[in-house]
């Protein structure tokens, strides 16, 4: 899958690399070089997640507040 290097030496994942990786935005990768001269790419934590995995406890919590109040509301009874 071919991919082009821009003027600052990046380069963009391509999709399918990324989710079987369980890259996020922001998502940390290591390179190594292989002794046949190939580059490997992996996860800098070493560890693959599980593809929808939670990267942390707090993700799994994001956007999973259940409220009948609008944010209006919210935002006036958190301020006062």
């Amino acid at each position: 899958m071919p991919t082009r290097m821009t003027s600052k030496g990046q380069v963009t994942i391509p999709k399918a690399f990324r989710e079987h990786l369980g890259l996020a935005p922001g998502s940390a990768v290591e390179f190594a070089l292989a002794a046949d001269g190939s580059v490997v790419v992996r996860p800098a934590t070493g560890a693959r997640r599980r593809r929808g995995a939670p990267r942390d406890r707090w993700s799994a919590l994001r956007g999973s507040v259940k409220s009948r109040m609008t944010t209006d509301e919210i935002m006036k009874l958190l301020r006062g």
